[in-house]
Parts: structure tokens; C-alpha cells; sequence
């Protein structure tokens, strides 16, 4: 049986894993030869991460905050 510590590493490690990864396909998207954005584009994606960031972090000490989906406006 697994203990609260050991499911809490795993799943950790996995998750953040996973979100390294998505952050590193997420890179992919500069590639100005397929893409085309603008600077307010990567401003908006780089606050919403940010804000996501903050909000995980606060939930660790205890502070609760609103999900929100992300899109460009």
C-alpha cells in the first residue's frame, strides 16, 4: 500500500513532468517560418502562465484562487 508521501511523489513528479513537457512544446510555437503572432500574443500567454503559476503556489500555502481558462483576445 501506498503512503500519502509516496503517491504525493509520484504524482508530482509526473504532473510536473508533464507540464516541462507541454511548456517545451508550447516553445515550439515561436517559430516565426509557421507561425504568425504578435508581441501582445506572447505578452498574454506569458501572463496567464505566470498567473497559473502564482495561483499553484498559493494553493500550496493554503490560499485558494479561480480557475480560469486561457484564450487570446
Amino acid at each position: 500500500m501506498e503512503t500519502k508521501r509516496e503517491r504525493f511523489v509520484r504524482l508530482a513528479e509526473a504532473r510536473t513532468n508533464k507540464i516541462l513537457e507541454m511548456m517545451r512544446l508550447l516553445g515550439n510555437c515561436s517559430s516565426k517560418s509557421n507561425y504568425e503572432y504578435s508581441d501582445d500574443d506572447v505578452r498574454q500567454i506569458f501572463t496567464a502562465l505566470e498567473k497559473e503559476l502564482k495561483n499553484t503556489k498559493n494553493r500550496f500555502m493554503g490560499i485558494e484562487a479561480k480557475e480560469e481558462r486561457f484564450t487570446l483576445k
